[in-house]
Parts: C-alpha cells; sequence; structure tokens
C-alpha cells in the first residue's frame, strides 16, 4: 500500500492523543502519526524505516515477537502492553490495538503512552511482591533472584546486582549479580566497588550519566574510565544503617534512567532492605536452631535428619555408610582443673580437627556436653571407617596449647556400620554409643598438662 493513501487522513490522525503506527511484513514503520513524536521522542520521518522490534526494551522482545506473530496469524490484539525506549533513552510503557491486513500485508496499530498508570500499578504490585518474597524465598539467594525479577517489572535490569556491606568488619561483597559482573575487567569492578562504597557512605542514591557527571566528587569522576555510565545505584537503608546497595546498568542499546527512574527504585529499597534484613534473621533462627553455638557443628536435630536423609540415599543406592561415636577420655578433668573456659575452648580445636579428618559430604556432629557424632556417607568398605576412626585418634592426640598449658587428650570411639549393625537410624545410633561406653571401660586415663599429669589423675582417681 502506498503511504500517499493515509494523506488525505492525515490531519485528522494527527490531532489524536493516540499514536497510530503501521509497520510492513518486515517489523518495519511505513506510517507514524505525529503523537509519536510525543510518547517515543522521534519525529515522523525518524521513525519511518526503523524495525519496532528494535525499539522494545530487550526484556519485552520474545513477547512482543510473539504477539505480532499472532496478529499476523488473524488474531487480534486489544491491550496488549510492552516496553520502549525513547529517543531520550527513557522507557515508556505502550498498550497496544492491532490487527493484520492480509489484503495490504501490513500491521495496523493504536499506541496509548500508559507510563504513568503502569509505573503506579507496578509500583504497589512490586511493594506487595517484595513483601512476600521475604516470606516465600528459601533463602538470600532466592530473595535476591525474585527481587531481580520485581524490579525487572519496574525498570530495565538486564544488569543487575545486589552489594552487601558488613559494617562491623567494613567488608563490601557481591552476593548476586548477572550479566558479567564477574567477567568485567578489574577497572570496571573497581569503578561499581567505589559508586557501591559512596552510596554506602552517603546513604544517598547515585544516576551516573552524561549530565550528571560534572556535578560528582573529584574522586568519583574518573569511574567513568571504568566504562559505568548509566549506573542506577541506590542505597538498602534500614533503621539499623545502611546494609548494602542495589545496582542497575542500562543496556548497550541506548536505554538511559531517570532522576524518576532513580526516585522510584530508591522508594522501592526501602521495602527491599527490610525483606532482606527479615530473611537475615530467619537464617540466624535456622542455624541456632541446627548449629552448635560453641562449635558451629551440626546438632542433634540437624544429625537426625542428615542420618534419614544419608539412610535413604544409601538403601535406594544399595551401599554403605557408617557412624562413630566419640567421647573425650577425662575431659570433666579440663573443666575441674583449667575451668570451664579452658573446657569450651578444648571443645573447639576438637570440633576443627574433627572436620579436617573426614570428607566435605561426611557430617560432624557435636551430641552434647564432650560427645561427637560423625557420619561416613558411601563407603566401599568398612576398613574405611576402621581408618577414620584411627585418624581421628591420631589427629585429636595431637597437643593443644590451653591457657598456657600443653593438653593431650583422647577419644573413646565407637563403631556402627549399615546395614550390618542396623538399617533404622536409632539402631545405628544406639549401636555406635555402646561401642564407645565399651571402649571407654577398658582405656586407661589419658591426659597430660605440662607436669601436673600425677595431680590431675589422682583427682580422677578419687
Amino acid at each position: 500500500m502506498n503511504t500517499k493513501t493515509y494523506a488525505p487522513l492525515a490531519k485528522f490522525i494527527d490531532q489524536l492523543l493516540d499514536a497510530i503506527c503501521v509497520v510492513d511484513a518486515k517489523g518495519s514503520f511505513i506510517f507514524v502519526s505525529a503523537a509519536c513524536e510525543r510518547i517515543f521522542g522521534y519525529t515522523p520521518k525518524e521513525m519511518i524505516g526503523k524495525v519496532m522490534l528494535e525499539m522494545v526494551v530487550p526484556e519485552d522482545r520474545e513477547r512482543t515477537l510473539q504477539a505480532a506473530n499472532e496478529i499476523k496469524s488473524g488474531h487480534p490484539t486489544l491491550d496488549f502492553e510492552n516496553r520502549y525506549i525513547r529517543k531520550d533513552g527513557r522507557v515508556v510503557h505502550i498498550m497496544w490495538s492491532a490487527r493484520w491486513s492480509e489484503a495490504d500485508q501490513l500491521r495496523i496499530a493504536v499506541a496509548r503512552d500508559i507510563t504513568e498508570r503502569k509505573q503506579a500499578e507496578s509500583m504497589q504490585a512490586a511493594l506487595y511482591a517484595i513483601s512476600e518474597a521475604a516470606h516465600t524465598a528459601e533463602d538470600l539467594l532466592s530473595l535476591f533472584q525474585l527481587i531481580h525479577q520485581i524490579i525487572g517489572k519496574l525498570l530495565s535490569a538486564t544488569h543487575f546486582s545486589v552489594a552487601m556491606y558488613d559494617e562491623n568488619n567494613d567488608q563490601l561483597s557481591f552476593p548476586y549479580y548477572t550479566r558479567g559482573y564477574d567477567e568485567a575487567s578489574e577497572l570496571q569492578q573497581t569503578a561499581v566497588r567505589t559508586l557501591c562504597a559512596e552510596v554506602i557512605r552517603t546513604r544517598q542514591p547515585l544516576l551516573l550519566g552524561p549530565e550528571s557527571l560534572a556535578s560528582l566528587p573529584e574522586e568519583l569522576r574518573s569511574v567513568n574510565e571504568g566504562n559505568v555510565m548509566g549506573c542506577l545505584v541506590v542505597p538498602l537503608n534500614s533503621h539499623k544503617g545502611t546494609i548494602g546497595a542495589l545496582i542497575l546498568k542500562s543496556n548497550s542499546d541506548g536505554a538511559r534512567y531517570t532522576e524518576k527512574d532513580k526516585e522510584l527504585l530508591q522508594f522501592v529499597s526501602t521495602q527491599v532492605a527490610t525483606a532482606i534484613e527479615r530473611k537475615q534473621l530467619h537464617a540466624r533462627l535456622k542455624h541456632m536452631a541446627q548449629y552448635d553455638g560453641l562449635t558451629g557443628l551440626p546438632n542433634r536435630g540437624l544429625l537426625y535428619d542428615r542420618l534419614k536423609m544419608a539412610l535413604t540415599r544409601t538403601r535406594r543406592e544399595q551401599g554403605q555408610m557408617s557412624l562413630l561415636y566419640l567421647d573425650l577420655n577425662n575431659f570433666k578433668q579440663v573443666n575441674d582443673s583449667l575451668g570451664h573456659v579452658a573446657g569450651d575452648e578444648l571443645l573447639q580445636v576438637i570440633a576443627n580437627r574433627l572436620q579436617q579428618c573426614v570428607r566435605d559430604l561426611d557430617t560432624v556432629a557435636r551430641m552434647g556436653g564432650d560427645e561427637f557424632v560423625v557420619l561416613l556417607e558411601n563407603i566401599e568398605l568398612p576398613e574405611h571407617a576402621s581408618n577414620v576412626a584411627k585418624k581421628i585418634r591420631s589427629v585429636i592426640s595431637q597437643p593443644i596449647k590451653i591457657e598456657g598449658c600443653n593438653v593431650c587428650i583422647l577419644p573413646s570411639i565407637g563403631i556402627a556400620l549399615y546395614p550390618d549393625h542396623g538399617e533404622e537410624a536409632h539402631q545405628l545410633l544406639r549401636h555406635a554409643d555402646e561401642a564407645m561406653y565399651s571402649e571407654k571401660k577398658n582405656n586407661d586415663s589419658h591426659f597430660f598438662a605440662n607436669g601436673s599429669y600425677d595431680r590431675i589423675r589422682m583427682e580422677s582417681a578419687s
């Protein structure tokens, strides 16, 4: 169809607030009304010949192309929504009504700018979604992934990172990032860290663009060398302080963030900070419920859970596994002679040494007092458990310097094998416990502390 066909209607069409667009079979604009300049920033002359899909925000292109194909196959649409990148780099939300003219091989569409309404709706939805994410996310990483998706519905967030700040250690970390932060040059990473540090220090957001660069402090102007123009960094402020920052970087396709985007993200970031703190608190409480506070080892409850799961896997794979039950000989004498603080320190050292004796897939747990259990999964031969027990005896018996004394202590170790000594968790634990006490009765007292061995032995004997 010749574009001159539209000439008689042009003066009427140009009065419409909505934009009229005509796209050919290849997806290029062949006619646009005057309203397009207000909505997209391009004059009609500049838009003619442009490929429609290239103006769409990258995250929306796949579903936009799918919608275009459906329209072309004879299914008109009245309320399709997507986002476009204006000439000035701002992102606008558009609602389309479109149909396909088979005779002319053209797609005729009406575009309405719904940016303000969409942002208001998206803001409310985002705040609710972030609150929900704080409850439904399994861990911090899952929460960051959900936050990325939520913010991606508000702003272009293809390049998105979360920085967390540890005030006690004055450390900045990046537990979540996408699209190449880890592959970025050292200069780019340094620049991003510099921006984050400044935002955390001032508790104020930063929008880094050509027009804002001159207003930045002199020490920040050099970040331009790190190719971080188009960065939007907002602090994660809470009542406790600044716990981190959110970092968005615009795409190379010309999309840019605005002051309004900065205000929008900063408003949302307050809710994000609350969600992160809630998840951190939940993680701490969960850790306290599952791990021993003194040694950091799994506690009795977590051991039972892991033992049951290990038994399920071992039965399925028809394999073997083992439990080692440990008790420290004459540990009470450490508390009596050197004090409970020394006893606690000894338990911490023993816990570390036990972990050095096993594989990553194994579990070392503290049952309470001076009793520990080692869960050995997927062993090939029963001798493997005996060899680990020998290694543990050798490593633990090495002198430990506590309160100015060289303390040597030996464990009693009971071994239970699956399936030889039981097929259920309680059976294996009982057998290993009984085997440990049997060995303990046969053991002589082994305890030395700098020259005071005789005194300690007499106290034990009495």
